[in-house]
């Protein structure tokens, strides 16, 4: 977790909003970074009695407080049809990209009605939806349309229903690579218009440098608005112990 951003973000794991979907994205950068800030953030937050030398997903996972869907390792089954009971195998799709999302949706709801108590009596709060990354699903033969209708039911459920928070990551093509086809910009284009908060990740139009990494845009949308009333852009390095972020033009190491 990163102090430095939560107070870009002016959000702190003992109070952050609810029902706020993030939207993370990367184009010739890597933003798995800010996954992980938002993975620790939110298990701090929901769970105080975390110690303060890190957070253990494993002991997350035995408590319910972390429910994981690892996809890569689940699809072989699948594609071998290991599992034949369609209705209930969130990873479906693989066999009909065409039938869409819903085999995936319900094992999320169910996902997120269950957790919100722990063991013991245990009470988590309102639960979050992190997922690493969405753009797979194009290269999985999912269409854009089906993807945004998925994250629509989830935003209803997690974020509405349930006062609960979204972190998606797209990972992005060149910017003119896919603009014509049902690629990852449309979906992004798509997701922003849903989101509340979008940080995008990009390398250095200067190309590479030593001391920074990149750059981050950060858009806020506040309330029911439908367009992004602010707007920043940070420099960033991502380091052993954390990251550094700097307004931009106010690190010596770019001009």
């Amino acid at each position: 977790m990163f102090p430095e951003l939560n107070s870009i973000l002016n959000s702190t794991p003992d109070s952050f909003k609810s029902s706020d979907f993030i939207l993370v994205s990367d184009r010739r950068a890597d933003a798995s970074f800010l996954i992980h800030h938002h993975l620790s953030f939110y298990l701090r937050g929901l769970d105080h009695n975390v110690s303060g030398q890190g957070v253990s997903l494993a002991q997350a996972r035995e408590k319910g407080q972390l429910v994981f869907l690892e996809g890569l390792k689940n699809s072989i089954g699948v594609i071998l049809q290991e599992d034949t009971s369609q209705e209930t195998q969130p990873l479906s799709y693989l066999r009909t990209p065409g039938a869409g999302l819903e085999g995936l949706f319900r094992f999320v709801e169910r996902s997120v009605r269950q957790s919100g108590d722990g063991d013991a009596g245990e009470s988590w709060g309102p639960p979050v939806l992190l997922i690493d990354d969405l753009s797979v699903l194009l290269s999985l033969g999912v269409s854009v349309g089906a993807i945004l209708d998925f994250t629509l039911y989830c935003q209803a459920t997690v974020c509405s229903e349930l006062q609960g928070n979204m972190v998606i990551l797209v990972r992005c093509e060149e910017e003119d690579a896919d603009d014509d086809e049902e690629g990852s910009n449309l979906l992004r284009r798509g997701l922003v218009h849903q989101c509340n908060l979008a940080l995008h990740v990009e390398g250095l139009p200067t190309g590479y440098c030593r001391d920074i990494h990149g750059q981050m845009e950060v858009w806020w949308r506040q309330g029911e608005e439908t367009i992004y009333n602010q707007r920043k852009i940070f420099h960033f390095k991502v380091h052993d112990k954390g990251a550094s972020f700097f307004a931009r033009g106010t690190s010596s190491a770019v001009l």
